[in-house]
């Protein structure tokens, strides 16, 4: 079992990538800023080393030997560590790579190349946001339920599986429903002052979408012209709430 030395307010890292010189270079600067680093240079010891062990966050690279990093993100949600925060580095920029980065379970992706200060940057956002204590109340809107203290996610009962990033887009809406969130409250809530790319949270709340509503009848998320987002059982756009002041 790998300890979790939080010293500097660093965190244990699992660094999945075969570029020996990279991975070597990324390595010696998050040690420096006070993280605790464990090497993989192949999709598969990264995958297994994941499940083995209790890591605070994975960086894994998309394109490696053995399985690609979409593949190691999906076995890790698969497993019993799935709650563990994950960062894919991937030289590929089109939107549809991104989302089936995110599909598959990536909490965020960091385009090549990059600075390596904002790489420990998006680390330690998936840090302060793991840490974060969550409200144990059962949320419901509608069918759809929402139990903080399991992460169950339920809709009509049937049970839907959510990504970190999808489960806590969906606390705050449903924290904040009927009301209006804005685009910059979600931003700001679930990454912090290290603000994605402008396809991640459009991006996410794609899939969030897809898993909580394509399924159903109904739709229970909508998007707001010009305001943002909301989760309600009636769909009155045109209607809206003013944007929840709380969240400022």
């Amino acid at each position: 079992m790998v300890s979790k030395r939080h010293h500097y307010n660093g965190g244990s890292v699992l660094l999945i990538e075969d570029e020996e010189q990279l991975a070597a270079s990324i390595g010696s600067y998050l040690e420096s800023r006070g993280h605790s680093v464990d090497y993989a240079h192949d999709g598969l010891t990264g995958a297994r080393l994941a499940e083995a062990n209790e890591y605070d966050v994975v960086v894994t690279d998309g394109i490696l030997p053995g399985i690609d990093g979409v593949e190691v993100i999906r076995r890790i949600r698969a497993g019993e560590r799935k709650q563990t925060p994950v960062l894919m580095l991937t030289g590929r920029t089109d939107l549809e790579d991104k989302i089936t980065a995110l599909e598959a379970g990536a909490d965020d992706y960091l385009c090549k190349p990059f600075d390596l200060r904002e790489l420990d940057a998006r680390i330690r956002s998936l840090l302060r946001r793991d840490r974060r204590e969550v409200a144990q109340t059962p949320l419901t809107v509608g069918d759809l339920q929402f139990d903080p203290g399991t992460l169950e996610v339920r809709r009509a009962g049937k049970l839907i599986d959510l990504s970190p990033i999808s489960l806590r887009l969906l606390a705050i809406l449903l924290r904040e429903s009927p009301r209006v969130v804005t685009r910059a409250q979600l931003e700001r809530h679930v990454w912090g002052d290290s603000l994605p790319d402008s396809d991640t949270l459009r991006s996410h709340l794609y899939i969030l979408r897809n898993a909580i509503d394509k399924p159903f009848d109904r739709p229970l998320l909508h998007t707001i012209p010009s305001m943002g987002y909301r989760i309600s059982a009636t769909d009155t756009s045109t209607d809206a709430p003013k944007s929840n002041a709380t969240l400022e």
